[in-house]
């Protein structure tokens, strides 16, 4: 976390639950955490986090893949442009535009990883109940108690039970996706291992930053870097989650990438689907 000193700029006071490592308007006055937002924002986590997921939505719509897919994606540019908001303001309704929303897609990511074998548009009443419950509980009390270390377990217990059914499907299913399924987990990984050590190690790095050239510093900014992998593996999660689904529902799937360097997921249905 950062120390408790830091610059007011045009968004005003910090009224955030949390102020990350970065240096608040360092850069620019219209912006608080200037790394983070911009890289999310306009560059490099915009591409991952905002873009490529409205284009896989349009491309399921197109595809008349079912709807958990279409808001999978959706949910994910919804975390990115939340996110871009709170590290741009440090506002706590912001915050909750970033926070709340993580709850939620992952609460999806759970309901298309549970029904990946199931019938064609089928609906597990059931489980989307509970869902939408956990949803619900987790909102109301962290609205209450404002304590991030609550969103924080409740969202890492969604990504355990994400990381368990995937290491299920890989393991016993479709053993040929392990490639695909172990490096989306790899990589939101190395991004939360990046994410503890800003925590960890903040005083360190803020020292470090103010003896290096600006080029050097910006590459220390973790939670930045904590941002790029986590929208990175997350968009792979779900490439892997729908191509579970489709290899179930007998398409035939294909890993492919764009300009020879983004993955998307292309198939083609059987004729009899």
């Amino acid at each position: 976390m950062a120390p408790a000193v830091d610059r007011e700029g045009y968004w005003g006071p910090t009224t955030s639950t949390l102020d990350w490592c970065e240096e608040n308007y360092a850069v620019t006055w219209y912006i608080a955490e200037f790394c983070t937002s911009f890289w999310q924002g306009n560059t490099v986590s915009n591409l991952i986090m905002i873009i490529p997921p409205i284009f896989g939505a349009i491309q399921s719509v197109r595809d008349g893949l079912e709807k958990r897919y279409i808001a999978s994606y959706l949910a994910l540019t919804v975390v990115g442009m939340g996110s871009w908001c709170f590290h741009m303001t440090l506002k706590y309704e912001m915050q909750l535009l970033d926070e709340l929303p993580m709850i939620y897609s992952c609460c999806i990511f759970v309901y298309c990883m549970f029904e990946c074998f199931k019938s064609k548009n089928s609906v597990n009443y059931h489980l989307l109940f509970a869902l939408v419950l956990f949803s619900l509980i987790v909102t109301t009390v962290y609205l209450k108690v404002k304590e991030p270390i609550f969103h924080q377990v409740m969202y890492g217990m969604l990504v355990f039970t994400l990381v368990l059914r995937s290491i299920y499907i890989v393991t016993w299913v479709y053993p040929w996706l392990r490639g695909l399924g172990y490096t989306s987990l790899g990589v939101f990984l190395f991004g939360f291992l990046l994410w503890n050590i800003d925590n960890i190690f903040c005083v360190s790095l803020r020292n470090f930053r103010k003896k290096v050239p600006p080029i050097i510093g910006v590459t220390t900014q973790f939670h930045a870097w904590w941002h790029i992998l986590t929208g990175l593996g997350s968009y792979l999660h779900i490439l892997f989650s729908l191509y579970t689904r489709t290899l179930y529902l007998r398409y035939r799937p294909k890993v492919k990438f764009l300009f020879g360097i983004w993955p998307v997921i292309m198939f083609e249905p059987l004729r009899n689907h």
